[in-house]
């Protein structure tokens, strides 16, 4: 495994082959329904105050970003076996935890694919490469541990449960 796709975002098998299908859709047919749109718009005459017109574009401006991103994440994912559920703290785990004395659950990964993975949930994604981050991984249910917070402050960690993400 080279340095670069140590980088990327881990993914399981179900989690590539989705976001693989969305960019296949996102860059195939609805970019090209865009594209028909905004020809569309076009042959109504004055740009300046053809609102369809800028609403396309702003739209395929929104998909190509989407597609950028997509692109890059898919080509830099690890893509693994599904985790094992044997409770110890690793990227792609949902924790439980008593983080300085109050309960939180959020699931440790790459900040970078949140909302691919996370979607609409309220489930937090806090980076493996964040100070509590480092602090919890590898760390198994019931370890407590302490990290410095950027403030300086040492924060308590007592890790209630881990279980893989299901996405």
């Amino acid at each position: 495994m080279t340095e670069e796709q140590h980088e990327g975002a881990w993914l399981t098998q179900e989690a590539y082959d989705r976001l693989s299908e969305e960019l296949e859709r996102i860059s195939g047919p609805y970019r090209q329904e865009i594209v028909d749109r905004i020809s569309a718009a076009r042959d109504e005459g004055d740009l300046k105050e053809n609102g369809g017109y800028h609403a396309a574009r702003e739209e395929q401006g929104k998909n190509e970003a989407r597609i950028a991103q997509l692109k890059h994440l898919l080509e830099n994912a690890q893509v693994g076996e599904e985790l094992k559920d044997n409770g110890i703290v690793e990227s792609g785990m949902v924790v439980d935890a008593e983080i300085a004395g109050k309960a939180m659950k959020f699931l440790l990964g790459s900040r970078e694919v949140a909302d691919t993975l996370v979607g609409d949930s309220d489930l937090q994604v806090f980076s493996e490469k964040s100070p509590m981050g480092a602090a919890i991984h590898g760390h198994k249910v019931g370890d407590t541990v302490s990290y410095e917070a950027p403030n300086g402050k040492e924060i308590t960690v007592k890790i209630i449960e881990a279980k893989p993400f299901q996405g």
